[in-house]
């Protein structure tokens, strides 16, 4: 779908600095900013308070604003304004995540889910990288390849399918075998 003129409009003006313009953009794309954000966040099996979610929206409109609209500007309307901004958002929301070991606290919750006392020291020791990768170190090829790409690269089932040549409906069993052998790897190395 090509650039509706409504959006070339909006992206006219934006682009043209004119009154509000800004604010116009804000409303009609705050809902899909909020919408690629939860998606992103569940289909990594991410947890986000609602603090997250903002500061993730925040992160995304000022990458949108930086260095004078530099992502609108080099916008080339061969799709819709809302599918150029759901791959910017995206980009945005994935790079975040990892830069705020978001990733790596859910590979280490998954590890310690069903350790019988949470409070154990385990969880602790598993939210550092260091252990997140030796315990990987025990996971073999197609496992440990696996749960690196979609934990810590953030990479979706469908990228994962594509880089591995695994078949896309057998990542997920793939990564619940691997996180009930991390859940095992971790109640020994806490025992």
């Amino acid at each position: 779908m090509a650039l509706s003129e409504i959006d070339r409009k909006l992206l006219d003006r934006l682009l043209e600095r004119k009154p509000h313009a800004w604010n116009d953009f804000v409303d009609r794309f705050t809902g899909l900013m909020i919408h690629v954000i939860n998606y992103t966040a569940a289909a990594r099996s991410i947890r986000l308070s609602q603090a997250d979610k903002e500061d993730l929206a925040a992160e995304v409109m000022l990458t949108v604003l930086a260095n004078d609209f530099a992502v609108l500007r080099h916008f080339r309307g061969q799709s819709s304004l809302a599918t150029y901004l759901t791959v910017v958002a995206r980009r945005v929301v994935v790079r975040e995540l990892l830069k705020s070991n978001k990733a790596t606290a859910t590979l280490s919750q998954a590890a310690a889910d069903g350790v019988a006392d949470p409070a154990r020291s385990a969880e602790a020791r598993l939210s550092d990288r260091d252990e997140v990768e030796r315990l990987l170190d025990e996971l073999e090829g197609a496992e440990a390849q696996v749960v690196r790409m979609y934990h810590l690269e953030g990479k979706s089932y469908h990228e994962i399918s594509q880089a591995t040549g695994m078949a896309e409906n057998s990542i997920g069993p793939t990564l619940s075998r691997a996180r009930t052998k991390l859940r095992k790897a971790g109640e020994s190395a806490a025992s």
